[in-house]
């Protein structure tokens, strides 16, 4: 652990401490978790058997979070999600208190996020099952060959997903190098009901040749296989006399930003109380953003496969599975690494060393920059004048399966943010009879993906993440409108005869404010604070400038995962606030029947105008597998691109010193 490292987690233990010093929306505490478990088992509510889905931080209302000072106490509470004989529960638990304020069955739609427990207990049912060890015998294979991987079943509306927690558990051969997906045993996976802890059925569908290539990716095996390029001179980001943003427990300062972080089990890095300095007035812009949910449907339709249509924040969980970012690698080795504090199974504090890391960086871009030829005299060269570029980084790297997703919220000091997702990890493949394109079988088995390797097949697929983006632009009331860009009109006369202008669309309610974008049709979402006037006598304002969008040919009322994902048929959503809803797919996603979810609030049809509004956005790409993303895919990043729009007075970064 390096300096910046120590010092940090020493504040943030400083912080965590004292309550009264701690901001109301910072993350739960390990000394809290311990407290939860404690007021739970000594309530009866709970018993040492019991095991907990989620324990995440209870907000206190937003109108009591805005007007905290430093030194106040506002009661510290926990959401927490546990097993009973029936099911789960839900509980409400006051840690100021040392109560429990509200418990209650969780019924209806869906189920919390699978434990860890249950990976275990799927992974082991799978391997001892007789007619799991028949299907391996029958392709040369024991159950000490292979190790299996529990697969979220999604909910397909059909009586086998009634009153069950179903996974699906597909197998590989045991890796002999670094790449645990290389070998996949394909036609083969058992259905396991985790209530009744059993195997339910063993699907086989028939062996097929089984992939021999180990595929790693280590230096020393790629030496192996391929030569490794010349050595070459090391560039590296360097920073001299230590970092220039400040951070205080959980609260983190950079030139003109400020915010507070924490992390949660469900949605990874929570990012609350952007705020902005502008001419030396600290003026609100976000009052929270995190990860809503994440999607990820695979393309082919075969017995194996259909079902694998994952939510991987609802179902798995992005800050479970946060992992320790790697100096020099996932971030500069100079910047400053934080641990993420989760509940265990037991509720009991896990520490997830190096899960958040902050860093500035300076690329060799200008921030802005202007040569005047007209200054230029034959006596007197005057060069470009501009101010080179440093943003800040926060960045956290979740690896769900077989993807490793890098979250990151970017800043710069011209006033703009960006979210960023890289996606990179490996492949999922499925195991296939051909080696080559020129194979009789290939045309068959390529039918729904690519050949990146002989016998293996990575099927195309999708990805979609949405952020829920709560604007406070100076005030918790903001108007959302879209920029769109049209035709002007032009004068009859006029030698021009096409040109654009845009236009402001307020939508009324919250079914109006559902958009989708394209570059044939451009368009901007638009929040503004219409009871400030701002420079010049315009309504300040930021926008969300879209960044990377996807759209498919889907079904939303008949296809039972897109109907639970249905949020994914707009880019944008805006929804008047609701402390409660905070996940576009719903707060219980496991075999969730749609219900609950973004796009069935919306039909409430809400009035926006003078309200407090939530914008959704959710970036997304279609991955059409390539060769060349086998053994491990290169990174690929998508934007969530948000921007002032007459919020300053000037370019912010005109101030940049030289």
């Amino acid at each position: 652990m390096n300096i910046r490292s120590i010092l940090a987690t020493t504040a943030l233990g400083a912080v965590f401490a004292g309550s009264a010093l701690a901001h109301p929306l910072d993350g739960l505490t390990p000394d809290e978790l311990q407290q939860i478990n404690t007021i739970l088992k000594e309530s009866g509510t709970v018993t040492d058997e019991t095991l907990y889905p989620l324990i995440d931080l209870h907000e206190p209302s937003k109108a009591e979070v805005l007007d905290w000072k430093e030194g106040d106490v506002l009661d510290r509470k926990a959401m927490v999600q546990y097993t009973t004989d029936e099911g789960f529960s839900e509980a409400i638990v006051n840690i100021t208190q040392g109560t429990v304020e509200e418990n209650f069955a969780i019924e209806g739609s869906g189920q919390p996020m699978v434990l860890f427990a249950e990976f275990i207990g799927a992974l082991e049912g799978a391997l001892g099952h007789p007619d799991m060890i028949a299907g391996l015998e029958a392709r040369g294979l024991t159950n000490e060959d292979a190790f299996c991987l529990p697969l979220t079943a999604g909910n397909f509306f059909t009586p086998e997903f009634d009153g069950t927690r179903l996974m699906k558990v597909p197998c590989y051969q045991n890796p002999t190098g670094s790449n645990f997906y290389a070998k996949p045993i394909e036609g083969l996976f058992a259905i396991y009901d985790i209530g009744k802890q059993e195997v339910v059925e063993v699907i086989d569908t028939g062996a097929i040749p089984l992939p021999q290539d180990a595929w790693g990716y280590t230096a020393e095996e790629v030496a192996e296989r391929v030569e490794l390029r010349p050595e070459t001179n090391k560039v590296l980001l360097t920073q001299e006399g230590g970092p220039n943003y400040t951070l205080d427990g959980n609260h983190l300062e950079w030139d003109i930003w400020r915010m507070n972080l924490r992390a949660e089990k469900r949605a990874g890095l929570v990012v609350s109380n952007i705020d902005v300095n502008d001419q030396g007035n600290w003026r609100s812009v976000i009052y929270q953003t995190h990860l809503s949910e994440v999607f990820v449907p695979y393309m082919d339709p075969t017995e194996g496969w259909y079902w694998r249509t994952y939510m991987d924040s609802g179902e798995y969980g992005f800050g479970l599975f946060l992992t320790p970012l790697r100096a020099g690698v996932d971030c500069p080795e100079y910047a400053t690494f934080l641990p993420a504090v989760i509940a265990d199974d037991a509720g009991m504090p896990l520490e997830i060393p190096d899960a958040i890391c902050i860093f500035e960086r300076n690329i060799g871009d200008p921030a802005w920059r202007h040569f005047e030829i007209f200054a230029q005299t034959p006596d007197n060269f005057v060069p470009a004048e501009g101010r080179s570029e440093t943003e800040l980084v926060v960045r956290t790297a979740s690896e769900v399966g077989n993807y490793d997703y890098l979250i990151d919220y970017r800043f710069k000091q011209d006033g703009q943010m960006f979210i960023k997702i890289g996606a990179t990890g490996l492949d999922a493949v499925k195991g296939v009879v051909s080696t080559s394109m020129n194979d009789a079988t290939a045309a068959e088995d390529t039918k729904y993906g690519t050949l990146i390797a002989p016998h293996l097949v990575a099927a195309n697929h999708d990805h979609y993440f949405n952020f829920r983006i709560d604007f406070d632009i100076d005030q918790p009331v903001n108007h959302m409108g879209l920029m769109e860009i049209v035709p002007a009109e032009v004068p009859a006369d006029s030698p021009r005869k096409s040109m654009w202008t845009w236009q402001h669309v307020m939508p009324d309610s919250e079914l109006d404010a559902r958009y989708r974008f394209s570059a044939s049709k451009p368009r901007h979402v638009h929040i503004s604070n219409p009871q400030s006037e701002g420079y010049l006598g315009h309504t300040p304002g930021w926008m969300i400038h879209h960044g990377s969008i996807a759209y498919g040919p889907f079904d939303f009322e008949s296809d039972p995962p897109f109907k639970r994902n249905a949020y994914i048929e707009y880019s944008s959503w805006t929804t008047v606030y609701e402390q409660e809803q905070r996940y576009a797919g719903g707060k219980y996603a496991m075999q969730s029947d749609g219900s609950d979810t973004l796009a069935e609030w919306v039909k409430e049809d809400k009035p926006l105008m003078g309200q407090d509004i939530v914008s959704w956005f959710t970036a997304g790409f279609h991955h059409i597998p390539r060769m060349e993303d086998w053994p491990v895919m290169s990174t690929e990043w998508k934007t969530v691109h948000i921007m002032p729009f007459n919020f300053f007075a000037h370019n912010p970064a005109l101030t940049i010193r030289e």
